[in-house]
């Protein structure tokens, strides 16, 4: 614990050092494996450095400058406080890119579908298959390598982790969960800015660019606006629909006459296929002019 000129020493000295770097940040570290907030220091290495100290002491440095103070409101209960002269692009690139899969605990709750694929595994016979088959697996034992003999869901989005499955899933070395450091808020040249904001990179800007254009096309065709993205495939819908028409109306134009004509010989072959009587039947049905119908029929 700390003596009181210790926390006075530190605050004055933090105060310095802040002024020292552009770019102020807060990384919440709830939640956060001890192994990934010192991979982020490692990482952030020689021109960034990550501070883990108590909340008040670190209030108090930041109430020393009217711009940091801002950053105050997005302080969590346990946080790191990073202190770099890269850009907060840069430094929000390299802190998100932190991360590490983690094995289930029961109780959790799955955040997606956790699927169970069938194969050979490298588990040993034995206690082991019991395990897996409480689990809710299909398992096997060939040739003495246990196996597992179906695909499937063994837990569905959103559904509790039992102590069953979270032992199955650590014997398969399947990690369902991730965690990883982010930045909850940074201020740097004066500018605050929030992690969300942050995560509007260049490539999340391609990404939803392309979404957007790919449903105002979608829109367009549907609502038969022609444009110079769309015109091709707007040609291509017509000329199927026109040939559609024409070969159930019969216009004997050009290329609807060959169509006419191949389903001229399909009908031909089929009915030569037939017994005589039953193609003679045929033939004599195709021969007949339709006949209109009444309206009373028609009704």
């Amino acid at each position: 614990m700390m003596l009181k000129a210790q926390k006075v020493e530190f605050v004055e000295k933090l105060k310095k050092e802040m002024k020292n770097y552009k770019t102020i940040g807060i990384m919440p570290i709830d939640s956060v494996p001890d192994k990934l907030t010192q991979r982020a220091k490692n990482m952030l290495r020689p021109d960034t450095k990550v501070i883990v100290a108590r909340k008040s002491l670190i209030i108090r440095a930041l109430d020393s400058d009217p711009k940091l103070k801002k950053l105050e409101e997005h302080i969590g209960p346990n946080f790191a406080l990073i202190l770099s002269n890269r850009s907060p692009d840069e430094l929000n690139e390299i802190v998100s890119s932190n991360k590490m899969k983690l094995g289930a605990k029961p109780n959790q709750v799955s955040p997606e579908d956790i699927f169970i694929e069938s194969g050979e595994t490298t588990i040993a016979p034995g206690q082991a298959v019991t395990d897996l088959k409480t689990a809710g697996i299909d398992v096997q034992i060939v040739k003495g390598k246990v196996i597992i003999s179906k695909s499937k869901v063994l837990v569905p989005k959103g559904s509790k982790i039992t102590i069953a499955v979270s032992k199955a899933l650590k014997m398969l070395d399947i990690a369902p969960f991730e965690a990883g450091t982010r930045i909850q808020a940074l201020m740097s040249d004066g500018i605050l800015y929030h992690g969300l904001a942050l995560m509007v990179n260049a490539e999340y800007l391609r990404n939803e660019i392309a979404r957007s254009f790919a449903q105002a096309c979608s829109i367009a065709s549907s609502a038969g606006i022609i444009t110079e993205y769309n015109i091709k495939e707007s040609i291509a819908k017509a000329y199927v629909s026109a040939m559609g028409l024409g070969i159930e109306a019969k216009v004997y134009e050009p290329e609807v006459a060959e169509k006419l004509l191949a389903q001229a010989v399909l009908q031909a072959l089929s009915i030569n296929a037939l017994p005589k009587e039953q193609a003679e039947e045929k033939a004599k049905e195709a021969d007949k002019p339709e006949e209109k119908k009444t309206d009373a029929e028609q009704k």
